[in-house]
């Protein structure tokens, strides 16, 4: 089945990220009814949200969302609002904890450009979620124990009812992708 798989990188990252360049390659090369957009989203949340509404609605196939980190908060955001798939990777889940250390300048770790993070960008951003994820039966969720940015147990008790895969061990990176991408087609459903 043709799918438009929407794929968003984590906070202050880029479509170089290794995630992002594993699932392009792998994809684009085995499954030809497949597009995945792989956006550098802006860095300024309310822009990222705009880039993200003009993908969804310049997409050619029916919609999967991806993402990794912050990149699995909008993506499951998205997907929930649409009640389609998602793939989330170690994903941030709401409230956000601890957001407030990136208040202030930030630098983007693929580009090196330099920006603010304000008080009002974190409430922006916080208002994107569900205080009970409502889209379970649709969401793959893959965590790593090791993760030392996000707390997988919270992330999965968030997403409970969700398919949730964790490997004890790895990182926030997820060390784990190569031995997914299987797992990710058949949920995903694209041939």
């Amino acid at each position: 089945m043709s799918k438009s798989i929407l794929y968003f990188h984590g906070f202050a990252s880029s479509s170089n990220s290794n995630k992002a360049v594993v699932l392009k390659k792998y994809i684009s090369k085995n499954y030809k009814t497949a597009e995945i957009l792989i956006p550098d989203l802006d860095n300024n949340f309310k822009l990222a949200v705009s880039q993200i509404h003009e993908l969804i609605n310049s997409a050619k196939y029916p919609i999967v969302f991806m993402g990794s980190s912050l990149g699995g908060y909008y993506a499951s955001y998205f997907s929930s609002k649409l009640k389609t798939k998602s793939v989330l990777i170690n994903p941030a889940i709401p409230p956000l904890k601890d957001f407030e250390i990136y208040l202030g300048e930030n630098e983007n770790y693929s580009t090196g450009e330099k920006f603010l993070i304000t008080p009002e960008d974190i409430r922006f951003i916080r208002k994107m979620s569900f205080k009970k994820y409502a889209n379970a039966e649709n969401t793959y969720v893959l965590l790593e124990s090791g993760d030392e940015v996000l707390n997988f147990k919270e992330t999965a008790k968030y997403f409970s009812g969700s398919y949730i895969d964790v490997i004890y061990g790895g990182s926030h990176s997820y060390e784990s992708l190569d031995e997914k991408l299987k797992n990710i087609i058949n949920f995903i459903e694209i041939y």
